[in-house]
């Protein structure tokens, strides 16, 4: 068996290169849409793995490991800030967008897992 650890840090790896280049293919110089993008699709990879049930491993590697480092909770909370001081409708809007796009991510994930 492998050392979950070592699964949690490929993972990681992983994520955070996966990240880099969506950040650097995602033009993000007015609006933060990096991080917006790799919140939702990171939603969206996470929810398929909790709901397909693949076990603790792919666990792991994909959802603790590739999505915790290709997610950014802490980017987006700088967004959000940075935002409001030029924008504040901005602002609360790509907070919105960010909540209803990964949920809705999640909730797509679900549908597909369940087969509807």
């Amino acid at each position: 068996m492998i050392d979950p650890s070592y699964l949690v840090a490929v993972g990681g790896v992983l994520g955070a290169l996966l990240r880099h280049f969506v950040s650097r293919a995602v033009p993000s110089e007015a609006f933060p849409l990096g991080t917006f993008t790799v919140n939702v699709l990171g939603s969206f990879v996470l929810g398929l793995t909790v709901f397909q049930e693949f076990g603790n491993e792919a666990f792991l590697l994909v959802g603790t490991g590739a999505c915790g480092s290709f997610t950014t909770f802490s980017s987006f909370s700088v967004d959000v800030v940075r935002l409001w001081d030029d924008d504040r409708l901005l602002s609360v809007g790509y907070a919105a967008a960010n909540l209803f796009g990964s949920l809705s991510a999640i909730a797509v994930a679900w549908f597909l897992s369940r087969g509807l």
